[in-house]
């Protein structure tokens, strides 16, 4: 891979894009919004967020945004999707093509990732990465597979080329929408899952939340044009299994303490990185509007503090009865 690749956000998910990118050979600079920070890991060799992780000799750290897309055959935006459009906004015109690598629904404008670049950078061909991967293990180089969404199939090639690697498997997909649902909606979904288990329901409580959170995302997707194959796949389905079972996941980890009794506030003053279904519940429901969505909606009341676990769980359980 003889190319020079942008990432933008030196967060655990932009530094383990990097490392695996420059691994398997491309030429990588890695952008931190803080000039201080960027010097740290720069001299370290290694990020904080990523522990036990160096960084290749072939991945430059800086906090000039001019110097990080220079001759960048494409640019990856690994920023917390809330501050997309902040970030978004610094790209000097021409930068491009952009590949969004966050998941979630903009509070307010209740925008999915690639509808915010269409607004902020109309006409720049944009795609958006999304799939089961912890951070940590993409940085490890541990193998994983994930899906690059773009509704431009020469796009879509041209952009699978330059960021698969021997270790992580890349499938294109043009069901942008289908993509871009699924990645935010298991983020919601993960809190409830982890909610389950923190308040001691059960492994048959965690099964049948996720089995019907699945099918709300795919209710979503469809409605808002996605296609029901897409929710079936790495995007949906396998992205929803890792996020509701893995020990890593921030969002189950943070449903796991509100189902043990903590506030949301005492979680989320524990932790340096952005736990992204927080603020996309509220967007998610509001984006979905009649579409039933009862699951999500019950992890967006126990986060606003609306119901406890336990009621939030008699209310799924009280809901009325009908075929599946």
């Amino acid at each position: 891979m003889n190319k020079s690749l942008a990432v933008i956000g030196a967060g655990a998910w932009g530094t383990a894009l990097a490392v695996q990118l420059a691994a398997a050979g491309a030429r990588v600079t890695l952008w931190a919004r803080d000039p201080a920070r960027a010097a740290a890991i720069a001299q370290a060799r290694a990020n904080p967020r990523l522990p036990g992780i160096g960084l290749p000799d072939a991945v430059i750290v800086t906090a000039d945004m001019t110097q990080a897309l220079a001759d960048a055959a494409a640019v990856l935006l690994a920023v917390p999707l809330q501050h997309l459009r902040e970030i978004a906004a610094r790209l000097p015109p021409g930068s491009g093509p952009l590949v969004v690598c966050a998941k979630g629904v903009e509070t307010g404008t209740l925008m999915l990732p690639l509808e915010i670049i269409a607004e902020s950078h109309p006409g720049v061909p944009a795609a958006v990465l999304s799939g089961p991967n912890f951070a940590a293990e993409i940085a490890a180089g541990l193998p994983a597979a994930t899906v690059l969404a773009a509704p431009d199939a020469a796009l879509r090639s041209k952009l699978l080329n330059l960021l698969a690697t021997p270790r992580l498997r890349l499938y294109g997909n043009a069901d942008v929408v289908g993509v871009q649902v699924g990645g935010a909606a298991k983020n919601v979904i993960a809190i409830a899952a982890g909610i389950v288990i923190g308040a001691g329901f059960g492994e048959n409580a965690r099964a049948a939340l996720v089995t019907r959170g699945l099918a709300e995302l795919a209710r979503l997707a469809v409605a808002l044009g996605g296609r029901t194959e897409t929710v079936m796949g790495l995007s949906g389905l396998g992205d929803l299994l890792l996020t509701c079972t893995g020990e890593r996941s921030r969002n189950f980890s943070l449903g796991v303490a509100l189902g043990r009794g903590a506030t949301l506030a005492q979680v989320l003053a524990a932790r340096v990185a952005v736990t992204e279904g927080v603020t996309t519940a509220p967007a998610l429901l509001a984006r979905a509007g009649i579409i039933e969505m009862p699951v999500c909606a019950a992890a967006a009341d126990v986060l606003d503090g609306t119901l406890s676990p336990h009621q939030a769980m008699e209310a799924l359980l009280a809901r009325r009865l009908r075929d599946e």
